[in-house]
């Protein structure tokens, strides 16, 4: 009976010692979506603010009890859409959206829920991260550190990053073509970034990470590859050369060419200039610094060597030469006659003569024979 005693006693001390399994779990709780947005910050439709109420699929996740167990993953591209319904947004209808006090409610009970919580930020646009490191591994560093930086200033505290950590298993099925379109406009954000220091452009540049999402369907994927290249293109078109015709008639003449820079920051650029002929000398021009917002007009020095026609490729690059934005073509028309034209209308006449006086000769030779 003592033994018996002694045993149960035991039990029930290891039993009471020994906490349930589900105790020490940690409960992982995964927070992504599609973007609901364009490239231009224009939401597509209302749907959002319906998922974020309490009852909606967004809202069950974190209208709940706070728990010290739990482990936050959480999509800071998606973060950033709440935080931009909850001020003032338009739709795509052009009308205004009226979720703002939705969103404004959502983010700060977000906020409340996780704070005795870890919070892990996936990287900006929750790609699929097998894809991203096949076709753009620096860039995926720059996903995960834009996306650190982002939900840490959207939740006001400080997250981490797991690289190995990946919640969801599923493939993006983007096109071949989608992907070479991805690569083309990443490259062409890519060489902006070297020069100009802008948020925006940053923003955008992390925001093609949405292009990788296993998340999307395929209408979704041709819809935002689509929209990406419409904003690539506009973001690119801020710094540019105006194309133009000219007509030249000296043999040195100083070309106006005009360069804009629409950032709110100066830019630092070099100008090539490529003729598609020999009839004119044109040096490039270096360090050639655009204020903010402005034009500048350049003096582009052309020494002209024969008369015609030339078409002058014109292309920023920075100081490593590469290249920054498009190309611009700048026609010119040559009619002056100097003296240097003179002299090689001249040489190109005797070198003709001489050919053809040989050619006579020839013939001559080969008749007596």
């Amino acid at each position: 009976m003592k033994k018996l005693f002694v045993f149960l006693a035991t039990f029930l001390i290891v039993g009471i010692s020994i906490p349930p399994a589900t105790a020490v779990e940690n409960q992982i709780v995964v927070i992504t979506e599609i973007t609901h947005r364009n490239f231009d910050g224009v939401f597509r439709d209302d749907s959002l603010s319906q998922m974020l109420v309490p009852s909606g699929r967004l809202g069950q996740l974190i209208y709940v009890p706070i728990k010290t167990n739990r482990i936050w993953v959480i999509d800071p591209a998606f973060i950033d859409e709440v935080v931009a319904m909850s001020n003032k947004y338009s739709l795509e209808n052009k009308s205004l959206g009226a979720g703002s006090d939705i969103a404004l409610s959502w983010i700060t009970q977000l906020r409340y829920v996780t704070s005795r919580n870890q919070v892990i930020a996936l990287p900006y646009g929750n790609p699929d991260i097998k894809l991203a490191k096949r076709l753009a591994p620096s860039e995926l560093k720059m996903y995960y550190s834009y996306g650190n930086e982002s939900l840490s200033k959207n939740l006001i505290r400080l997250v981490s990053t797991r690289p190995s950590y990946t919640p969801i298993k599923t493939v993006s099925r983007l096109s071949n073509s989608q992907k070479v379109s991805y690569t083309k406009n990443r490259q062409r954000l890519t060489e902006l970034s070297r020069i100009v220091d802008d948020s925006n452009l940053k923003a955008l540049r992390a925001k093609l990470a949405i292009l990788l999402s296993p998340t999307l369907n395929r209408e979704n994927r041709n819809y935002f590859s689509l929209q990406a290249v419409k904003a690539v293109k506009n973001e690119v078109g801020k710094i540019r050369i105006n194309e133009g015709k000219y007509r030249l008639t000296s043999a040195q003449v100083k070309v106006p060419v005009t360069v804009t820079n629409k950032y709110p920051v100066p830019v630092t650029v070099d100008l090539w200039l490529t003729p598609d002929n020999f009839k004119v000398y044109i040096p490039n021009i270096r360090e050639i610094t655009i204020p903010a917002n402005s034009k500048l007009q350049l003096s582009m020095d052309v020494s002209v060597v024969a008369p015609g026609n030339t078409n002058v490729e014109a292309q920023l690059t920075d100081s490593k030469g590469n290249n920054v934005g498009e190309a611009a073509m700048l026609s010119l028309n040559l009619t002056v006659i100097d003296t240097r034209v003179a002299w090689f209308t001249t040489g190109a006449a005797i070198i003709l003569f001489l050919a053809a006086v040989a050619q006579s000769v020839r013939r001559i030779r080969r008749s007596k024979k």
